[in-house]
C-alpha cells in the first residue's frame, strides 16, 4: 500500500514538472540573439514586414491594369410591358385606292372615298416578352502614360517599404541594446553592493570584537549597522529596478512575460570602446532615414512624370462576342435561333479639356517633390548635428567612465588603508565611516558613468548608421 502511494506521488510530481516546462520557457540570450528574437516577434517589426507584402499586392494590382481585361455577361429579361412603336398607317391607303379604282360603292350606294380624318397610325409591339443574351468582351491596353510610370515605380515602392522596415528594426535594435546592457551593468551594481555589504559586515564583526575587548564604543557598531541596513535597502531597490527592466525588455522583444530571460553577455570598459574608431567616418547614405528620404524624392519625381504623361492619348485593343435570343415564352434551352454579334477594334482616348484639373495635379506633384527635396536637405543638417552631438557625448562619457573607474579604485585603496589604521588603533571610527561613504559614492558614480557610456555608444553608432 505504501509503495502504491509513493508511486502515485511520483506520477503527480512528474506531471507537474511537465506542465511547468510547458508553462515557462527559459531563454539564454546574447545581445545579438535578443535582437534576432525581437526582429521575429516584435509587433512593430511584424507590421513593417507585412507592409512590404501589402505593397507587393498593390503592385500586382497596378500590373493587372496592363494585362488583358476579359469580362463575361449572361442575362435573361422578362418584359412585363412590351414597348409599343407607332407608325403611319401605310396599309389602309393602298386598300382604299384599289376600292376606288374598281368603283366599289359603300352601303349607302355611294362610291368609296378616302376618309376625311385620315387613316391614323399602326401600333406594333417592339420586342418579345422573353430576351436572353450571353457574351464576352476583351480589352488590352497598348499605351497609357500613367500606367507606364506606375509599372516603373513598382521596385521603388517595394524598396521604400523595405527601408522603412529596416529603420523599424534599427530602432528596435537600439532600444534592445540599451536595455540589455543597462541590465548587464545593473548586475555590476548588485555585485558592488554585495561587496560593500560583505565588507561592512566584516568590519562590523571586527569592531564588535574590539568593543568586547574595550577598545571602542558601541556607537561605532550602531553606525555600521545603519550603513549595512542602508546598503541592503539600496540593493532591494536596485533588484526591483532590474526586475522591471527585464519586464520592459521582454515587452520590447515580444516575449511572453512568464518566460524566463537570462542575459549571457558581459560588459567592460574595453567592450564599450570596441570598434568605435571605424564609425568616426560616415556617409549620409549609411543612414536608413536618409535612404528613405532619397527614395521618396525618386517616387515623387515619377509622380510628376505620371501626371504629365496623362496628357498623352491612350490606346487599347477592344473586342467582343455575344449571342442573343428572343422568345414569346421561356424556352431558351429548347430549339430556337440565337443571333451572333461580334466586333474588334482599336480605341484611342484623347484628353482635351478637364477643367484645369490635370494642370493642378502636375503643379501639386511638383510642389510635393520640392518639399521632399527640402526635407532631404534639412535631414542632412540634422544628421550632421546628431553625429556631432553623439560624438561629443561619447567622448565625454568615455572620459568620465575612465575617471570614475580610477576614482573608485582609489577610494577602495583609501578605505582599505583607513581600515588597517583603525584596526591597529591609529585611526578613528569617523575616518573609516567617511572612507566607506566615499567608496560608496565613487561606486555609484562609476555605475552612472557606465550607464551613460553605454547609451552614448549606441547613440553614436546609430547616428553614424553603423549600429
Amino acid at each position: 500500500m505504501k509503495k502504491t502511494r509513493n508511486y502515485g506521488l511520483y506520477i503527480c510530481c512528474l506531471l507537474l514538472s511537465v506542465a511547468s516546462s510547458h508553462a515557462q520557457t527559459i531563454n539564454s540570450f546574447t545581445v545579438q540573439q535578443a535582437v534576432d528574437y525581437a526582429n521575429k516577434n516584435s509587433v512593430q517589426v511584424k507590421n513593417a514586414l507585412l507592409d512590404i507584402l501589402i505593397q507587393k499586392q498593390v503592385n500586382r494590382d497596378v500590373t493587372s491594369i496592363a494585362l488583358p481585361q476579359i469580362n463575361g455577361t449572361v442575362g435573361v429579361t422578362r418584359n412585363l410591358d412590351i414597348a409599343v412603336q407607332t407608325i403611319p398607317n401605310f396599309i389602309a391607303p393602298a386598300t382604299y385606292q384599289v376600292l376606288i379604282d374598281e368603283g366599289v360603292k359603300n352601303g349607302n350606294g355611294q362610291p368609296v372615298t378616302f376618309p376625311a380624318g385620315g387613316f391614323g397610325n399602326l401600333l406594333f409591339p417592339f420586342g418579345n416578352p422573353w430576351n436572353a443574351n450571353a457574351g464576352i468582351t476583351l480589352s488590352q491596353l497598348i499605351f497609357d502614360g500613367q500606367v507606364f510610370i506606375a509599372l516603373k515605380a513598382r521596385n521603388g515602392t517595394i524598396s521604400l517599404q523595405e527601408k522603412i522596415a529596416a529603420l523599424t528594426q534599427e530602432n528596435i535594435k537600439a532600444n534592445v541594446y540599451k536595455i540589455y546592457y543597462q541590465l548587464v551593468a545593473g548586475k555590476t551594481q548588485i555585485e558592488l553592493l554585495d561587496a560593500n555589504i560583505k565588507r561592512l559586515e566584516k568590519l562590523k564583526h571586527d569592531v564588535q570584537v574590539m568593543y568586547d575587548n574595550g577598545f571602542t564604543e558601541k556607537v561605532d557598531i550602531d553606525k555600521l549597522s545603519v550603513q549595512v541596513a542602508n546598503l541592503q535597502t539600496e540593493k532591494l531597490k536596485a533588484e526591483n529596478m532590474i526586475t522591471n527592466g527585464y519586464a520592459g525588455l521582454k515587452l520590447l522583444m515580444g516575449m511572453p512575460v512568464k518566460d524566463s530571460l537570462v542575459l549571457t553577455d558581459t560588459l567592460n570598459d574595453e567592450k564599450i570602446k570596441e570598434g568605435i574608431l571605424e564609425a568616426t567616418q560616415f556617409k549620409y547614405s549609411d543612414r536608413k532615414d536618409f535612404q528613405i528620404s532619397e527614395l521618396t524624392n525618386t517616387l515623387n519625381g515619377l509622380n510628376v512624370r505620371r501626371y504629365k504623361l496623362s496628357q498623352i492619348p491612350t490606346f487599347a485593343i477592344v473586342g467582343g462576342y455575344s449571342k442573343q435570343a428572343q422568345r414569346n415564352k421561356f424556352d431558351f434551352f429548347e430549339k430556337g435561333d440565337w443571333f451572333t454579334s461580334s466586333y474588334i477594334g482599336i480605341q484611342m482616348k484623347v484628353p482635351i479639356f478637364n477643367g484645369f484639373s490635370l494642370n493642378s495635379k502636375v503643379k501639386k506633384a511638383q510642389l510635393e517633390l520640392q518639399k521632399s527635396r527640402n526635407q532631404t536637405e534639412a535631414l542632412k543638417i540634422n544628421i550632421d548635428g546628431e553625429v556631432e552631438n553623439a560624438k561629443n557625448n561619447f567622448i565625454a562619457a568615455i572620459a568620465t567612465m575612465d575617471f570614475q573607474k580610477k576614482n573608485m579604485r582609489l577610494a577602495e585603496e583609501v578605505y582599505n588603508q583607513t581600515k588597517k589604521k583603525y584596526e591597529i588603533g591609529t585611526g578613528s571610527a569617523s575616518e573609516i565611516n567617511t572612507a566607506q561613504v566615499d567608496l560608496k559614492t565613487a561606486q555609484t558614480n562609476y555605475i552612472s558613468a557606465l550607464y551613460d557610456a553605454i547609451i552614448a555608444r549606441i547613440d553614436f553608432l546609430k547616428a553614424t548608421g553603423k549600429l
